[in-house]
C-alpha cells in the first residue's frame, strides 16, 4: 500500500505557516513500513482539491490530509472527500454534543458555522478531536481511502497516534520496528563511511543515515510478525554499528544528548556550574531541560564581557591583556573560575567569536574555546566553526555538551 499527504490551506501554500504536518505525518508512515511518494499542497479550492485526489489516486492507495476542517466556508476538505466518493454528508449527533460541549466550557454558543463540523460522509470512521473542535474521519471505498485530519499540530498529532496508528496497524500483516542510534562529534559522510558496508549490505534490517543539526543519526528498521522478533533481527547490526562508532553514539531513538548527560550526572552526584560568553546561555538552557537536573546543576552565568569575566569569575586581567578573551587560557579560567565560586564539581565555559563581525586573521569568526574542569583537572578544546552567528553558536553549544558527555564516560 502506497500513500500520500495532502496539506490543504491557502495559507500554507502562501508560506504563511510552516508545514510540520507532512513531515511528522511522513516520519510516521516509514515507521509503518508504508511508502510515501509523493506529498503536495493545495489551496482552500475544491476543484483543484478534486483534482488532487484524483491524481494522487492514480499513484496510491490511501490519501492523508491536513487542514481544511474549520468551521467558515472555506474549509472544504471533508465535504470534497465526501463528494469524490459520491457520499452524501449526514450529522453525527455524538460529535455535535461534544462540540457543545467544548464550546459551552468555552463561554461560547453554538452557532451554524460550527455545527458544520459534526456533519460527516455516509458511513466513515469518525475520529475523535480530542484537543479541538474538528473532529477528523476516514472514508474507504473500492480499495481507496482517505484520512482526513484538522490542520493545527497541536491537534494532529495526537489525532493520528490515539486513532490513525490503530487504524494503519489493523491493516498490516506485519510490524516494522525501529531503532535510532544518535552520534555525535561526526559528520553524516565520516559517520556513513565508516558503516557503508553495513549500510549497502542491508535489505532487513535495513540501515539509513540522517542529519540533524550538530549531530547524525542511524535508523536501523526491521520488518517483522511481531516487535519482538524486529528487535531481535536489529541487535546484532546495532552492535556492529556500535563497534565501529564507539563513544560517537551518545544515545538511542528519542534521548538527547542533554538528557544523557543528566542522567550521568545526577547518578554520579556530580555538580556543575556553566560559564558562557558566545553561546549566551545555551548550554545552561538545553541542561535544564531535563527535569530534575536542579538536583546537580547549581548555576549558569553568561558572563560576556571582559569586566565580567573578571568580577565574577576570577579571570585574572592579565590572562586577558596576554591571551585575549577569545583564548584557551580565559576558557580553562573561566571553567575553573565558575566550579571555585560555584563549589560544584565540574565547570565548563564557552568563549569565542561568533560573528558576523569582530574576527581577525589571526582569530576569524567561528573561532571557539571551550574550557572544561572536573574536580580541579582543567582542560579545553579549540573549534573553528563555519555559517552564522546562530549556527556557530549551536555548534559551539553541542561541541561543549559532547566534551562534558566525554569527560564523564572516562
Amino acid at each position: 500500500m502506497n500513500a500520500e499527504v495532502i496539506a490543504v490551506g491557502t495559507e500554507i501554500l502562501l508560506g504563511d505557516i510552516v508545514n510540520t504536518n507532512s513531515q511528522f505525518i511522513a516520519r510516521r508512515l516509514a515507521d509503518f513500513g508504508i511508502p510515501l511518494f509523493h506529498q503536495s499542497v493545495v489551496g482552500d479550492n475544491k476543484t483543484r482539491l478534486m483534482q488532487e485526489f484524483e491524481d494522487a489516486f492514480e499513484r496510491c492507495e490511501l490519501i492523508i490530509t491536513t487542514g481544511g476542517l474549520g468551521p467558515t466556508t472555506d474549509d472544504i476538505t471533508k465535504e470534497t472527500a465526501a463528494e469524490f466518493f459520491g457520499k452524501t454528508m449526514v450529522l453525527d449527533e455524538p460529535s455535535l454534543e461534544k462540540l457543545k460541549e467544548m464550546l459551552a466550557n468555552r463561554g461560547c454558543s453554538l452557532g451554524d458555522a460550527n455545527r458544520k463540523q459534526a456533519w460527516f460522509p455516509e458511513g466513515c470512521t469518525i475520529l475523535p478531536n480530542d484537543h479541538g473542535t474538528a473532529p477528523g474521519c476516514i472514508i474507504s471505498e473500492g480499495g481507496r481511502t482517505i484520512i482526513v485530519l484538522p490542520g493545527p499540530p497541536r491537534e494532529v498529532y495526537p489525532m493520528f497516534e490515539n486513532y490513525v496508528v490503530p487504524y494503519l496497524k489493523s491493516l498490516a500483516d506485519s510490524v516494522i520496528v525501529s531503532r535510532v542510534l544518535r552520534v555525535i562529534g561526526l559528520g553524516e559522510s565520516l559517520m556513513a563511511s565508516r558503516v557503508q558496508d553495513i549500510i549497502e549490505g542491508s535489505s532487513n534490517p535495513t540501515v539509513a543515515p540522517y542529519a540533524k543539526q550538530g549531530e547524525s543519526i542511524l535508523r536501523i528498521t526491521a520488518k517483522a510478525g511481531t516487535e519482538d522478533q524486529g528487535l531481535e533481527m536489529i541487535a546484532p547490526v546495532e552492535k556492529l554499528i556500535r563497534e565501529r562508532l564507539g563513544e560517537a553514539v551518545y544515545g538511542t531513538d528519542d534521548e538527547t544528548i542533554e538528557a544523557v548527560i543528566a542522567r550521568m550526572l545526577i547518578n554520579r552526584d556530580l555538580t556543575i556550574s556553566v560559564a558562557e560568553s558566545c553561546t549566551g546561555g545555551m548550554i545552561s538552557a538545553r541542561l535544564i531541560d531535563y527535569p530534575g537536573i536542579s538536583k546537580v546543576f547549581m548555576e549558569g552565568s553568561v558572563t560576556y564581557s571582559n569586566q565580567a569575566k573578571v568580577s565574577r569569575l576570577g579571570v585574572k586581567k592579565e590572562t586577558l591583556d596576554r591571551f585575549g578573551a577569545v583564548s584557551a587560557e580565559t576558557a580553562v579560567e573561566m571553567a575553573e573560575g565558575i566550579a571555585r565560586t560555584s563549589g560544584t564539581s565540574i565547570g565548563l565555559s564557552t568563549t569565542g567569536i561568533a560573528g558576523p563581525e569582530g574576527g581577525t586573521d589571526e582569530k576569524p569568526v567561528g573561532l571557539v574555546y571551550i574550557g572544561l574542569s572536573v574536580n580541579g583537572k582543567s582542560s579545553y578544546i579549540k573549534c573553528n566553526f563555519s555559517g552564522t552567528r546562530d549556527m556557530i553558536r549551536l555548534r559551539a553549544t553541542i561541541s561543549a555538551l559532547d566534551l562534558l558527555r566525554k569527560a564523564l564516560l572516562k
